[in-house]
């Protein structure tokens, strides 16, 4: 909020009042695309000779993300975050593409979004094996456009006590987690650079927001596997970002920490079984240690994606961003 006063002392009259507003108008807001939209609020102060008027700009717009024909392609686009993120972008007016690995699924997400009033394209693909992955960039690039925002939400890693952690579950979790992110990266990220030629500097020639997990942080014991896995995706962020940004590229992430979606209610459900206790009291107990006192909304973890693939996080690189509800006190 910005405020404006024309003087301290001289009070403004009704008779000049008209001509005042519009110079105060102009003056508040030039011909800047910026405060394009922007309206100011004039209220009564008291001055030294009685009241003086005073200009306050509110800045009362709607913030435009810049969003709309933006090709976005959605990983992990059949459901929880990832279905919300497609229904988020698409609600911006961006050209939505998901992929995910079950086609009955991805059918019905289409379905849901389309009876949104959105209309998406969907494509079947293990993301496990980079063939299908890059296949299905190409389709994507082939049949809607050239990519400009990539969001990473497919997989999770299936959870397993210490004990039960043999070779074959370490690699399955990478398989579920790390490599879907990494495969459609390998495909997207050289398109970007390719086209950061034509060019002008200066430009945003693509983004990618990965949705990663707090478990890369706070390790649990029966998300061993699959925390492994975040991590290695939290260092693989940071590091392609670094190198990426030269080109125009701004590559984030977001850590979220429970978050309301089908995985994290089975894990609930896991949770309260393994303590003898009914999910109720597990979700209570649980939340009861989250400072906001509760789980997340798959929207909340959709509308900050927005922000990072927005023209209104220009200058965000490299950053890793929790959502856990003040749950991580780190520094």
């Amino acid at each position: 909020m910005r405020a404006y006063s024309i003087s301290n002392s001289t009070p403004r009259t009704c008779r000049r009042w008209p001509a005042w507003r519009a110079r105060m108008a102009a003056w508040c807001h030039p011909t800047d695309s910026r405060h394009s939209g922007i309206e100011p609020t004039f209220v009564a102060a008291p001055g030294a000779n009685g009241v003086s008027l005073i200009a306050i700009d509110l800045w009362e717009r709607k913030v435009n993300l810049k969003l709309n024909g933006k090709v976005t392609v959605v990983t992990g686009g059949s459901k929880g975050i990832g279905l919300a993120v497609a229904n988020a972008f698409a609600a911006e007016g961006a050209y939505v593409a998901i992929i995910a690995r079950n086609p009955e699924g991805l059918e019905q997400a289409r379905a849901q979004l389309q009876a949104s009033g959105h209309n998406v394209a969907a494509y079947a693909a293990d993301l496990s094996d980079p063939q299908a992955a890059a296949q299905a960039i190409e389709r994507i690039e082939t049949e809607i456009g050239p990519i400009d925002i990539l969001v990473n939400s497919a997989g999770a890693a299936r959870r397993h006590q210490p004990e039960d952690l043999d070779p074959a579950k370490w690699r399955a979790a990478m398989d579920a987690k790390f490599f879907p992110y990494i495969h459609v990266q390998d495909a997207v990220l050289p398109r970007m650079r390719a086209r950061a030629a034509n060019r002008p500097a200066g430009a945003t020639n693509g983004i990618v927001v990965n949705i990663i997990g707090n478990g890369g942080k706070r390790p649990t014991s029966i998300h061993l596997a699959g925390g492994s896995a975040n991590a290695a995706l939290m260092l693989s962020t940071v590091g392609l970002a670094a190198h990426y940004a030269q080109y125009g590229i701004r590559i984030n992430a977001i850590n979220p920490g429970p978050i309301f979606t089908q995985r994290v209610e089975q894990a609930l459900d896991l949770d309260a079984s393994q303590r003898g206790i009914t999910r109720d009291a597990a979700l209570a107990e649980n939340q009861a240690h989250i400072p906001l006192g509760r789980y997340g909304k798959a929207e909340e973890v959709a509308d900050v994606a927005l922000f990072l693939a927005s023209a209104r996080a220009s200058y965000v690189v490299g950053a890793i961003i929790p959502m856990d509800g003040g749950a991580s006190a780190v520094i």
